[in-house]
């Protein structure tokens, strides 16, 4: 049977896995990414993720390194400040974090996940050393000495001295090397959608917090003239079905409800889309000729940001051990070393979110107390604010 060779093979084609694609060919390797379904890049597509990501400096630095931030940045929004509303009491308690107070940069930058994919896949088609295979997914595998053999659902063999899993909280490729992971369900989902509103949102993201779950608005570049936010409401199980169900207008009614008049009365732009909420971490990132990145790894909560900033997190730090020795990538050194720099940083903030989440989550008023009295307490000591800012963007 004919086999193809490639320095690393990516499962996986949705934004984590395009973009460490991208970052490993911009750096001189030969990629292969393959996945089923192609990826979705027009907002009106079926199948569309309506969603946005706010990318972090850390990771903002790792898509300019890539070569992608030049076609992205004429679309991103700035994120200025993280503004914290615990509106379970009265009057609400409501605390700035600035990025001014640690950075000349914003904490962020904004953009739709849509949009990531198309000008990630328009990047890779002009890359000579990076490959795009849809219609197709990683079957199994067999790690050897020098390479791992792949088998593909489409019955194609590639050999490669890498394979990244990078496809999602059900990978495959982390089943086939045998890796167990420890998931927390909350009986919550996310429902997700985009609003205008009269008042501009001034590079301020406000996480509204009551019981259930936050209430998030991401700012958005002007839509038809009107400021313009990406939401990420979240709640029980029960209670999102029930959201999901309703008329537009019954829908925008209930939101603005929720929103304690954040950027006044909001008005519902495009589809809703609803999402499940769990906690996953693996057990373990590394196999023989195997990493685990992004969701294959690691998924938590839409709180803080931290999501795919973690991702991107893990693809820097092995795009950095494969370039400062190219000669032993994939061998047991190089992801011995992944595994002890990325994953007892996953563990914490896996742990951390999952606090922040039960917090956010409870009806008790004794926690919101809580609650309120600590987001004044971590906000108004200047050192542990700054601190805590310098965390949420990923120092150690």
């Amino acid at each position: 049977m004919d086999r193809d060779a490639t320095d690393i093979l990516i499962s996986g084609g949705g934004v984590a896995g395009l973009a460490t694609a991208i970052a490993f060919g911009a750096a001189g390797f030969d990629v292969i990414v393959v996945d089923p379904a192609a990826p979705v890049t027009d907002a009106t597509q079926d199948g569309a993720d309506l969603r946005t990501t706010a990318f972090l400096q850390p990771a903002q630095a790792f898509l300019a390194r890539a070569g992608l931030w030049d076609a992205l940045s004429p679309d991103d929004t700035p994120l200025a400040v993280m503004r914290i509303v615990d509106a379970a009491r009265d009057p609400a308690v409501t605390r700035d974090f600035v990025a001014s107070d640690i950075s000349d940069a914003p904490f962020g930058w904004n953009l739709p996940n849509w949009l990531l994919r198309r000008v990630m896949v328009d990047r890779i088609a002009d890359m000579a050393n990076v490959t795009l295979r849809t219609g197709t997914g990683f079957a199994g595998m067999v790690a050897r000495l020098d390479c791992a053999l792949v088998r593909l659902t489409d019955g194609g063999q590639i050999a490669a001295k890498l394979v990244i899993g990078a496809d999602g909280r059900n990978s495959a490729v982390r089943q086939a090397n045998g890796i167990e992971v420890t998931v927390k369900r909350y009986g919550q989902k996310a429902i997700t959608f985009a609003v205008t509103h009269p008042a501009p949102h001034d590079g301020i993201s406000t996480e509204v917090h009551r019981a259930g779950g936050p209430f998030t608005l991401v700012p958005l570049p002007d839509h038809e003239g009107l400021p313009c936010s990406s939401v990420v409401w979240m709640d029980t199980g029960p209670h999102i079905a029930t959201l999901a169900a309703l008329s537009d207008a019954d829908f925008a009614a209930a939101a603005n409800a929720r929103s304690a008049g954040v950027n006044g009365q909001l008005t519902l732009v495009g589809k809703r889309s609803v999402w499940p909420i769990v906690s996953q971490i693996a057990d373990r990132i590394t196999a023989p000729r195997t990493a685990l990145v992004a969701e294959a790894a690691h998924v938590v909560p839409p709180i803080g940001a931290q999501g795919l900033n973690m991702s991107l997190a893990d693809m820097a730090c092995l795009l950095d051990l494969a370039v400062a020795s190219p000669q032993t990538l994939g061998e047991p050194a190089m992801l011995s070393a992944y595994a002890k720099a990325r994953h007892g940083d996953m563990r914490l903030r896996v742990t951390g979110i999952d606090v922040l989440n039960r917090t956010s989550m409870a009806a008790s008023p004794l926690v919101h107390d809580l609650r309120a009295l600590g987001v004044r307490a971590l906000h108004d000591a200047a050192p542990v604010r700054q601190r805590l800012m310098k965390l949420g963007l990923g120092a150690s």
